[in-house]
């Protein structure tokens, strides 16, 4: 079932570490996205390091973007203007930063 607004999402598992990338304001991960996905969620990491996101939301007039946004800012309870999409706004693949993150944060999501 969805998790609710105060529920953190439950990652579905976890071949190896994401490829994460930390500086001193935060992190830069790669994420692929499925749309259309009959429940939202985090992970696995996919083959290429990638990690996968699940989102309901379909691939149209950028609702896609804003539920991975959303999903990651709730699952890392941050503000979602915390969140940004750096590359890949029309892809599945996509490039994120998150401002106030540590590698370790997302290493203890996925766990």
């Amino acid at each position: 079932r969805p998790f609710g607004r105060d529920e953190a999402p439950r990652p579905c598992g976890r071949d190896e570490a994401p490829s994460i990338r930390e500086d001193a304001t935060g992190v830069t991960i790669d994420v692929i996205v499925a749309p259309r996905a009959s429940r939202e969620r985090l992970g696995p990491v996919a083959e290429d390091g990638r990690l996968r996101l699940a989102v309901t939301a379909p691939p149209v007039d950028d609702e896609a973007n804003a539920a991975v946004i959303a999903l990651v800012a709730r699952a890392l309870r941050l503000p979602r203007r915390q969140v940004t999409i750096l590359h890949g706004k029309t892809s599945r693949r996509k490039t994120l930063r998150i401002e106030g993150a540590t590698a370790g944060d997302i290493e203890r999501l996925l766990a």
